[in-house]
């Protein structure tokens, strides 16, 4: 790094000028509709500063929006409403339709149980020969009053 002897002395650079090639089309110059005032602002140090002042880019106003009316609040909130209803009545009718089959398939399932348990006790009741075994010969000999 080169460090001057001398921090005092200053350069003085000279602006270049640019040189600008002219357009195809004439340039028509255009004037503003007021002259802007020119300002002149004197620094701390002594200097002077002159140019024009830039005022600051106003948005534009925004509009008040109108307010929302009470029938168009009512109008969507019952909106949103009935398609609760809607959603809630598909829900029940689904909830509904599987007690149904529920229901259903639980006395289906009695009737086979059910009709089991009674076919266990004819066929077991005929194998066995009977529900009352009888001794016959005793029952003549008591009806025919033969003693033995």
């Amino acid at each position: 790094m080169n460090i001057p002897e001398h921090p005092t002395a200053v350069e003085v650079h000279q602006p270049q000028p640019v040189t600008v090639h002219p357009p195809a089309a004439p340039l028509t110059p255009v004037q503003p509709g007021s002259v802007p005032a020119v300002a002149s602002v004197i620094l701390p140090d002594g200097r002077v500063v002159t140019g024009y002042a830039v005022n600051p880019v106003q948005p534009e106003p925004v509009g008040t929006k109108p307010p929302v009316s009470r029938a168009a609040v009512n109008v969507a909130l019952g909106g949103v409403g009935f398609l609760a209803v809607c959603g809630g009545l598909l829900l029940l009718t689904s909830l509904i339709a599987a007690l149904t089959a529920f229901v259903t398939q639980l006395i289906t399932l009695a009737a086979v149980v059910f009709g089991g348990w009674i076919a266990v006790q004819v066929f077991s009741a005929s194998s066995r020969g009977g529900g009352t075994t009888v001794n016959i010969r005793k029952a003549v000999f008591k009806r025919n009053h033969f003693r033995g």
